[in-house]
Order: structure tokens, then C-alpha cells, then sequence
């Protein structure tokens, strides 16, 4: 946590430097914002990198703390296949075929530059994913319900649906209900 904070206030040197040299900065935060910024400053690192993103980032030579695609925060620390496994709706095939279509390396998140975010963000949001997916699952599920069928049925006793043996196996399905 602590390696996190120093860079964190590595970045903000770099950025006054930038200023300080009469460099442009790109990120539009005024100095005054940060305060004279330390570790101890009661500060989290999460919410003094949030300022910095919303505001711009750090500059041109900044950092990117984490990614927002599709409403989910990916993990920035992991290649980017297994990042992308984080959203609701893409797997390892999905991952693969986006980063395929793309041409894009399977390199860590953090290391991605704009451009590369951007078409990522524009690809991925072809496809449906987390809360419009849960919808339309969820509604299948309601449509079966309501027409009576086999499944339907299995889905509203809480029980396995798809054949399972329930003599000895499917606990979790057959949970105690209050």
C-alpha cells in the first residue's frame, strides 16, 4: 500500500515539474486542487487518482489507476484477456475473440495507452453485458415460469433444471427457504 502512495506522489512531482518548467499540461487541474499533497496529507491514494482521472490524469506522462469498461472497474494489474473476464457476459472465448478482432496485444491493463482503451470500449460495447444480460436471462427465466413448462417449474421449487440427480446432490439448489 505504502509502494501505491509514493508513486502516487511521484506522479504529482512530475506533474508540478511539467508545470513548474512552463510545459504544457494537458490535464487542466489547477495545483491549489492537490494542496501540497503527502501520504499523510488524509487523502486515500483511490480518491486522489479518481480526481486525477476525472480531471485529465496527471498530465501527458501520467498513469492510469484503473479502467471503467462497460460500468465495471477491470483490474489493471492483470493481462488484459483475464481483465476483460471481470465484466458480466465475457468469458475466455469472448476475451480472445475481442483481442483477436482488435489486433490488440495480451498485455497488462495498466500499460494500455487512450487509443487502445477507447476501441476497446467501443468493441465491447457491441456485445450485451451485465445488467442488460441479467435482464434478459432473468426474463427468460419469467417466461418460463409463466407458460408452465418443465423447466419453468424446476426454476420456481428451486430445484436443478437441466436433469441433475437430486437424491443425494443438489444442496445448494435445495437450500432451506424461510
Amino acid at each position: 500500500m505504502q509502494s501505491r502512495t509514493w508513486s502516487l506522489v511521484r506522479g504529482i512531482a512530475r506533474h508540478r515539474a511539467g508545470a513548474a518548467a512552463g510545459a504544457p499540461s494537458g490535464s487542466g487541474v489547477g495545483l491549489a486542487q492537490f494542496g501540497g499533497l503527502v501520504p499523510s496529507a488524509g487523502i486515500s491514494t483511490g480518491s486522489a487518482c479518481m480526481l486525477a482521472r476525472q480531471n485529465g490524469g496527471f498530465g501527458d506522462g501520467g498513469f492510469i489507476d484503473s479502467i471503467r469498461i462497460g460500468g465495471v472497474v477491470i483490474p489493471n494489474h492483470k493481462r488484459l484477456e483475464y481483465s476483460l473476464q471481470s465484466i458480466h457476459g465475457i468469458g475466455r472465448a469472448r476475451a480472445r475473440q475481442i483481442l483477436s478482432e482488435l489486433n490488440l496485444e495480451n498485455k497488462v491493463t495498466k500499460d494500455l495507452s487512450k487509443v487502445e482503451i477507447i476501441t476497446l470500449r467501443e468493441e465491447i460495447a457491441k456485445y450485451m453485458i451485465e445488467g442488460d444480460l441479467k435482464r434478459f436471462n432473468h426474463a427468460a427465466i419469467e417466461r418460463l415460469e409463466g407458460i408452465k413448462c418443465y423447466k419453468g417449474i424446476r426454476h420456481e421449487l428451486a430445484l436443478p433444471v437441466r436433469g441433475q440427480r437430486t437424491k443425494t446432490n443438489c444442496r445448494t439448489r435445495k437450500e432451506k427457504r424461510a
